[in-house]
């Protein structure tokens, strides 16, 4: 596995594992699976209500905590200091850990206009030992300068949606100036459109591989960290072989072209979509 180093020092896997709808005892089963398989880096969140079942699933595995890193986010309703720090600490009690290696915010929710408090909130967190590192998911250049000029620190992941059909260059760019990984939650869309592509059936084919590991590849290119979900071994096995073959300029550029202004899957707009 090939690894990035964030600008705090973290070492993390170029590919994460993605937790969401992974609950109760399959999904313990399934994350189990999947540490076995390879994958060190477990992706959940407050609101996916699972992070008892990545904390068991980390009991249950026969890879040792230090060799994992764990990330959870806080929801939209707990963005005031003092619920974020017991939010924080209400994580780490339903996943039985003494620390998350990732805890992110989970959207900005501006209309709230309470994410810079938020971010206080983790910076604390992190200098009283309850984080590793600290990040944010589906921030704008926008939040991220706000953040920047208010508490002196930024973040050293911003989890976006990024799929071919949405490839975020200029969000990419803005993180990458700022030292920032950009991390890819729907890495291959959530939808089977993409998977049937004939442009990436075409590459696909010239590589002998499936049309999932392409666009993996492909971010993987973009120096971005997908954290694809899949609950099959082979899946789980396919999604981690991508390190022997690399796309060359013109695939990439082939494959950015699929990218639409409008190509958010359900449309959630962090300048006003707002989760709780």
């Amino acid at each position: 596995m090939e690894t990035y180093q964030l600008r705090d020092g973290l070492v993390v896997p170029k590919v994460g594992f993605g937790t969401y709808k992974l609950n109760g005892l399959e999904g313990v089963n399934t994350m189990v699976q999947a540490l076995s398989n390879g994958y060190r880096l477990l992706d959940s969140a407050f609101n996916y209500e699972n992070e008892g079942a990545v904390g068991e699933a980390i009991r249950r595995s026969e890879v040792p905590r230090s060799e994992i890193l764990v990330a959870s986010k806080l929801p939209g309703r707990h963005h005031a200091y003092d619920e974020a720090i017991t939010t924080i600490q209400e994580s780490l009690l339903r996943a039985g850990l003494d620390y998350y290696d990732l805890y992110l915010i989970h959207w900005p929710n501006p209309k709230e206009d309470r994410y810079v408090e938020a971010w206080q909130a983790l910076i604390a967190a992190q200098r009283f030992g309850l984080v590793r590192s600290i990040g944010v998911s589906n921030f704008l250049p926008e939040h991220l300068e706000r953040l920047e000029v208010e508490t002196g620190v930024l973040p050293v992941i911003n989890q976006v949606e990024l799929h071919p059909h949405f490839n975020q260059e200029s969000q990419r760019e803005y993180n990458a100036q700022r030292g920032i990984l950009t991390q890819d939650w729907s890495p291959l869309g959530r939808a089977s459109e993409i998977l049937n592509n004939p442009v990436l059936s075409e590459i696909a084919n010239k590589y002998d591989r499936n049309v999932g590991q392409v666009i993996l590849r492909w971010e993987i290119q973009l120096d971005t960290l997908p954290i694809p979900k899949a609950s099959s071994t082979m899946r789980q096995l396919a999604n981690l072989d991508i390190f022997d073959f690399e796309l060359t300029p013109e695939e990439m550029a082939m494959i950015n072209g699929l990218s639409k202004p409008d190509g958010r899957l359900k449309n959630q707009d962090p300048a006003e979509y707002q989760e709780f």
